[in-house]
């Protein structure tokens, strides 16, 4: 087989040879050089453009609308500087320029019917009182500096209870318990014998002998009152001259007992917690706001506080501490609303509704539900005539009762589109890419009135079928 070519190639070459050598003798005779012969040869008969492409299979062209015969989608226009570009190139590689980027969202147009059916609603950009209330739920708990842990200083051992259960209301100098020590019977003693030297000091050594009877007197005493003995019991013993078995433990403040350790007969010691005491007549509220609302509270703000089995009625509060840190599984800030609870209302671990008044103002607002939140940007849909949408950036300020502040990007009155916002921007993101998208010239595309697709195989396979001639 290869003799064979390499045979055919020589005679051709042989030939080829001959001819150019017959020819170079011959006269040299100028072709015509009519001008409808020039311009044939010169200008090509031009060949009619597609026009329309599927925006799919970039493959499938067409001189005029129709349904792409692969997946029935609706040729595209192809734009007339693509289709230039695509010409000037043919005979070599297209140079490479370089032009604005492809927007992200592009202006559509659907038509009222379509508005109707895909639920779509228009807005007005509107200026109005921007009320700027900040609503949050709280939950009712104890004023941590109102909270007493009662301990002894000393051991001993319980001899009767007073606060006999949790949930007492005890108040301020009432015994909590009545405890008997060695230490403090010790401690008692000492102090009545400081007292008999310095009433049996003679009168020939009172002044030396006085002042150190008055010194271990202040002693006794002083060490008396550092075990939490109460100047009442240490004057009483002082009358009676003996020493008390036990002694009484009072209470520190006003307030409920919120937990008890202390059962009778027990031995406790100084790290012991007795009991724990409640001041009721101050509460906190800690209520959570989310990260946007945190620039519209400030310290010493009024707040409102309602709570549900009592809607009609409120309590008046104010911030007076914002926490330094956000929860990481709510993603919101605690701030403390402090409140005064005279009639014991509220109740511990009660949950609770907070309004917080930020300062009014004139701003042009639109419904929250209208802005598409992108992470870069705000963006929304400005509704015009004719069913066009269009997209615009605007630069939000702060947001409340379901409205956002618009600082720039939007004027008064105009329409903004809510409801299947996310079929718009993927609409809208579609169209852009669409139209910045050059259209590929395929060497075996055909013309979609000589195609048609059959349905699928069983293996999901189709065929193309061409309706002209074979």
């Amino acid at each position: 087989m290869s003799q064979h070519i390499t045979r055919l190639h020589a005679t051709t070459l042989l030939a080829g040879g001959v001819i150019a050598l017959l020819c170079s003798g011959c006269p040299q005779t100028p072709p015509p050089t009519s001008s409808k012969t020039a311009t044939t040869s010169a200008a090509p008969p031009a060949k009619a453009r597609p026009s329309f492409q599927c925006p799919m299979h970039p493959q499938i062209v067409s001189d005029k609308p129709g349904d792409c015969p692969i997946c029935n989608m609706k040729l595209v226009p192809v734009p007339e500087a693509a289709t230039g570009e695509q010409s000037e190139h043919k005979h070599g590689p297209p140079e490479k320029k370089e032009g604005p980027a492809v927007p992200e969202n592009a202006t559509i147009v659907v038509s009222p019917q379509d508005q109707q059916r895909l639920g779509i609603r228009t807005a007005a950009a509107v200026q109005t009182t921007f009320s700027g209330i900040v609503r949050a739920s709280g939950r009712v708990t104890f004023d941590e500096t109102r909270v007493h842990h009662i301990h002894t200083r000393y051991e001993a051992y319980v001899e009767h209870l007073y606060a006999d259960f949790i949930g007492k209301y005890v108040r301020k100098g009432e015994p909590l318990v009545s405890l008997y020590s060695p230490d403090l019977l010790a401690a008692e003693q000492e102090y009545l014998l400081a007292l008999e030297e310095q009433q049996g000091v003679p009168s020939t050594d009172a002044a030396r002998k006085g002042k150190r009877a008055l010194n271990l007197i202040d002693s006794a005493r002083q060490k008396l009152l550092l075990w939490n003995i109460s100047p009442a019991d240490i004057a009483a013993l002082a009358r009676s001259g003996k020493p008390s078995q036990s002694l009484n433990l009072y209470a520190p403040s006003s307030g409920y007992v919120v937990a008890k350790a202390a059962v009778h007969g027990m031995r406790v010691k100084p790290e012991d917690a007795l009991f724990d005491i409640v001041d009721l007549s101050h509460l906190w509220v800690l209520a959570d706001l989310y990260e946007y609302e945190l620039p519209r509270v400030r310290l010493g703000q009024a707040a409102q506080i309602s709570v549900p089995y009592w809607p009609e009625r409120t309590w008046a509060g104010k911030i007076t501490y914002i926490y330094p840190s956000v929860d990481p599984q709510t993603r919101t800030i605690r701030v403390r609303v402090e409140v005064d609870n005279p009639k014991s209302e509220l109740k511990a671990e009660m949950l609770a509704s907070v309004q917080i008044a930020t300062a009014s103002r004139t701003a042009l607002v639109i419904p929250d539900d209208a802005v598409i939140e992108t992470g870069l940007r705000k963006l929304v849909f400005v509704a015009h005539p004719q069913g066009r949408l269009e997209p615009r950036e605007i630069k939000v300020g702060e947001r409340a009762d379901h409205q956002y502040e618009v600082l720039s990007g939007l004027s008064l009155g105009e329409e903004v589109v809510m409801g299947a916002l996310f079929l718009i921007d993927s609409e809208s993101r579609l169209s852009a890419s669409l139209r910045g998208m050059a259209p590929i010239p395929a060497p075996d595309a055909v013309p979609l009135p000589d195609m048609a697709v059959s349905p699928p195989n069983a293996d999901g396979s189709s065929h193309v079928h061409h309706h002209g001639g074979h």
